[in-house]
């Protein structure tokens, strides 16, 4: 009984007692790195037009006021896209206008001249269906979207879901082209003529 004792006091003393520590939730650790301004690293800055799949043209910030109305190629389409973290979050700004897309606590889009708050920094979600949604970083569930006209809809009534939400990133003058740029003319359903009497041969007389 004696040295059985030993024995198992032994390992009680050297061999500390094993402990299952909880997995780390890395997906957590990702959303906390991504929702911190980034104030080291150089900013990347891509130059990209967004086109708006609902109104069918570009947005445009031409100063305050941000539509989708813009052409390929507008000046004012043209846009400077900053990163904001080692994440998805991005500033919006326009290169010809200088200002910066945000979200006013009443869920309207405005111009700023400065983007530092976080009313102006945008989460970039890449959708299932190819196209992007831009979530606004201060009022978590609020989407940049514009109507069929090109007018900003309201952010509280924009899901990531909609079709107003949903933007195709385009290089700035359509290059490379547009994907099916050009429509596919429907198919026309030719009507068969009324069938035509059979003209009686006429025998020649013999």
């Amino acid at each position: 009984f004696f040295p059985s004792f030993l024995f198992f006091s032994f390992l009680f003393i050297f061999f500390p007692k094993v402990t299952n520590h909880p997995s780390p939730n890395f997906n957590q650790y990702v959303r906390d790195q991504g929702a911190v301004s980034d104030q080291l690293s150089r900013r990347q800055v891509r130059e990209y037009q967004l086109y708006s799949r609902t109104s069918g043209k570009h947005v445009q910030v031409t100063g305050e006021r941000i539509t989708a109305t813009a052409e390929d190629g507008n000046k004012f389409a043209k846009l400077m896209v900053e990163t904001d973290t080692f994440g998805s979050r991005v500033r919006i700004k326009g290169a010809e206008s200088e200002r910066y897309i945000c979200m006013s606590k009443r869920g309207k889009l405005v111009g700023k001249p400065n983007g530092k708050s976080k009313d102006c920094v945008f989460t970039e979600i890449v959708l299932e269906n190819n196209y992007t949604a831009f979530r606004n970083a201060r009022y978590e569930g609020w989407y940049m979207a514009f109507t069929r006209k090109g007018r900003p809809r309201r952010a509280s009534h924009s899901r990531q879901n909609q079709r107003e939400a949903h933007f195709i990133k385009r290089l700035y003058r359509g290059q490379p082209p547009f994907p099916n740029a050009e429509r596919q003319k429907q198919f026309e359903f030719v009507g068969s003529s009324s069938p035509t009497r059979r003209t009686r041969r006429t025998r020649t007389p013999t």
